[in-house]
């Protein structure tokens, strides 16, 4: 594992850091650093990396029979924002780069710092609820159960 002083975030191919170190990197990192690496041009990449994982991290066993479409609005400090989607049904999740138009049971909006420590298991949905750091509209209940539908490496 690298020193996280020695990391170059804006060289760094996210595809090949296992979700462990992917963990620990957020973990370590100040977010100052995740909010300018977040906020450059890995951006992109980094989300779609999450996102991508979410498709093999997920726990059929435990969501069961559920069927959910679940927005996500990942913003940027101004009103800019990115949009995915996961459709959690018939025992699989599966992702979607944009907003399908189809209206979701649940909508999570953060700033991407926030959701890089939730989706790495470094900050809980509560916490950053009740810190006014996500805002959820819809199935309370959804939201609350979320993270144990996926398979979170800690750090």
């Amino acid at each position: 594992m690298a020193d996280i002083g020695d990391l170059d975030l804006d060289t760094l191919d996210f595809g090949t850091v296992e979700p462990k170190e992917f963990a620990r990197i957020v973990k370590e990192l100040p977010v100052r650093r995740i909010a300018e690496l977040m906020s450059g041009p890995q951006r992109k990449r980094v989300l779609d990396e999450v996102f991508n994982r979410m498709e093999t991290l997920f726990k059929p066993d435990v969501a069961g029979k559920r069927d959910a479409l679940i927005r996500w609005r990942i913003t940027n400090g101004d009103d800019a924002r990115d949009v995915y989607e996961t459709h959690i049904a018939d025992g699989a999740c599966t992702v979607s780069r944009q907003d399908s138009g189809r209206d979701p049971q649940l909508t999570l909006t953060m700033a991407a710092p926030e959701f890089l420590k939730l989706a790495s298991g470094n900050a809980s949905g509560p916490a950053l609820f009740f810190t006014r750091k996500l805002k959820i509209q819809g199935d309370i209940r959804l939201a609350g159960g979320l993270t144990y539908f996926f398979d979170i490496p800690k750090a």
